[in-house]
């Protein structure tokens, strides 16, 4: 029989669900703090943002939307400090965050040098070039079933390359500036990009793409107005992926030949003698770098593809 009583509303019985977890948590983590008070107050703080989170989604709206994210990030590192913090982890194991963030404070026209000549003459420009040669390739594929069968496989044979193998190969052919870096980056971002194009090609149905033919539209006509906007979706799919992929393949391409600055060539030199810190920041600054693309992306998508099930709340 449910002890759930009929005059219980939903919200009623569910707090009251949450009264008894939060009771048990709390004798559970008395318990811990007798054998181990550092332990017990990680949990106890983890629990406690975790409760917040909950709420914060549950009843503030849209807003949580912004709010989640950000309260689940600062709850990683609070909570990584407090375990480097408890347990004396040494720096060259893992140092903490707010380490991490003084070295990022005292190197950062360092910083920033390496910032400029990966990412900005590196990563961007050879996802742009990458990802529109592939989008112009996509619709010649699209126009041609002779390509779609000859150059499919060949970009499927070109990513599989590996890349350790085709850096140094690249950076010998174009030096050891950023061309060779962007280089890297158009390979790698170019099948992934062309694959999502295509299938975005391929998202219109059968049935409109025959009605624009029966108006009389020409190939760049039904290429506009339908096909492009149906493929939008997977376009930025693309588009989010190569983001990713480019920072990893200018970073990576710096380990074999790069000018005396640059995120790889930061993180290379300063683990041959220990600078842990310096390491640890590089990664920090490329991995804001990367969530800033990511996300950039993800808003422009959402003001395009606004029509898109997948953007309704």
């Amino acid at each position: 029989m449910s002890r759930k009583s009929p005059h219980w509303t939903t919200e009623t019985y569910d707090t009251i669900q949450v009264v008894k977890f939060i009771g048990v948590v709390a004798v559970g983590l008395a318990a811990v703090g007798f054998a181990n008070p550092g332990l017990a107050g990680i949990v106890g703080f983890w629990i406690v943002a975790w409760i917040v989170n909950v709420w914060v989604a549950r009843f503030l709206g849209d807003f949580s939307r912004w709010l989640v994210p950000v309260i689940f990030g600062l709850t990683v590192l609070l909570l990584w400090e407090m375990v480097v913090a408890v347990y004396a982890v040494p720096p060259v194991i893992l140092p903490a965050p707010s380490a991490i963030g003084a070295t990022i404070i005292r190197a950062a026209p360092i910083l920033w040098q390496d910032f400029a000549q990966t990412i900005l003459k590196g990563a961007i420009p050879g996802f742009l070039i990458g990802a529109g040669a592939a989008f112009l390739t996509a619709i010649a594929i699209d126009r041609s079933p002779f390509l779609q069968r000859g150059l499919l496989p060949i970009g499927n044979f070109v990513a599989a390359l590996p890349i350790v193998g085709l850096a140094p190969i690249l950076v010998m052919w174009f030096g050891f500036d950023w061309q060779s870096k962007a280089a890297v980056v158009v390979v790698m971002v170019f099948f992934p990009m062309l694959v999502n194009v295509v299938a975005g090609l391929q998202a219109s149905e059968r049935m409109q793409r025959d009605l624009m033919a029966t108006w009389g539209a020409s190939y760049l006509q039904t290429l506009v107005k339908l096909r492009l906007p149906a493929a939008m979706p997977f376009i930025f799919n693309g588009l989010k992926i190569a983001s990713t992929l480019a920072l990893i393949g200018a970073i990576v391409a710096e380990f074999f030949g790069s000018p005396v600055y640059g995120m790889g060539f930061r993180i290379s030199t300063e683990v041959g003698r220990l600078g842990l810190d310096m390491v640890w920041a590089t990664i920090a600054v490329a991995a804001l770098a990367g969530s800033a693309l990511y996300g950039l992306i993800s808003l422009i998508e959402r003001w395009v593809t606004f029509w898109h099930p997948s953007q309704r709340h």
